[in-house]
């Protein structure tokens, strides 16, 4: 099986080397607007497009990801909202378990159904921990989930379900206040978290500005995902872009 994203993200993590995503969401994106996107993604040399949403409830994902592959040269990452929100024209899948919540259907259920056609896609699956936190809004992961997020102040709880998700084998912890999220994760529960594990963090959801994205870097993030603040102001890509790299060194 492949584990070309994952290596290149462990050895990123060795050298001090952070990453930038960006979050592209079937619902929200027409191909029209594609071209400008994936532009400025090249200019600014983001890492990874990420591809999903919780609902996607349009059925453009197979082209959307084969324009984004035709298009760039930058590898393509699903992030689904369901098993139904794969295509095999990506390069990995975020084979999300929402160790969060306490809904057994998003923790192994939705696995167990779609292990089948995810084992054939011939995408290199990264298993990751998922973790909401509360980002002083509903988020429609949350909805949909019947799972309440973790409260931005508890700090132990994310570390313990980080923990425990590394000792599961899982081999991303993905932090997430979600889409839209009015408050981001804070730096101390990143920092908390980041310190204890040893496997690649992810933090996404309310990241709104350079200056944040590259708080989160300092405070451990290896890899920072920005969707909803990119869609209204297509220009913080390279703004953004520019600030995580410059955390590497820092």
């Amino acid at each position: 099986m492949k584990n070309t994203i994952y290596t290149q993200l462990q050895q990123a993590r060795t050298q001090g080397k952070k990453s930038f995503a960006v979050l592209v969401d079937p619902d929200k994106t027409e191909l029209q607007q594609m071209d400008t996107l994936l532009a400025l993604g090249e200019q600014a040399k983001i890492d990874y497009w990420f591809v999903g949403g919780s609902l996607v409830i349009s059925s453009q994902l197979d082209e959307l990801v084969r324009h984004i592959k035709k298009n760039t040269s930058i590898p393509v990452v699903l992030f689904p909202g369901s098993p139904s929100q794969v295509t095999r024209q990506a390069d990995a899948l975020l084979y999300l378990s929402l160790i969060s919540g306490r809904n057994p259907e998003l923790l192994i259920g939705q696995h167990v159904l779609s292990a089948p056609f995810v084992k054939q896609s011939g995408l290199e699956i990264l298993s990751t921990g998922y973790i909401v936190v509360d980002g002083g809004a509903p988020t429609t992961v949350s909805y949909i989930s019947n799972a309440a997020p973790i409260p931005a102040d508890k700090e132990d709880i994310a570390l313990c379900t980080a923990l425990a998700g590394e000792m599961l084998g899982m081999k991303l912890i993905y932090m997430d206040a979600g889409s839209g999220a009015k408050q981001p994760i804070t730096t101390s529960m990143i920092k908390r978290v980041a310190d204890q594990i040893s496997i690649p963090l992810i933090v996404g959801g309310g990241i709104k500005t350079p200056e944040k994205a590259q708080e989160n870097c300092k405070a451990g993030a290896d890899l920072i995902v920005v969707g909803n603040a990119i869609e209204k102001e297509v220009s913080l890509i390279s703004e953004i872009s520019a600030a995580v790299k410059n955390s590497s060194s820092l």
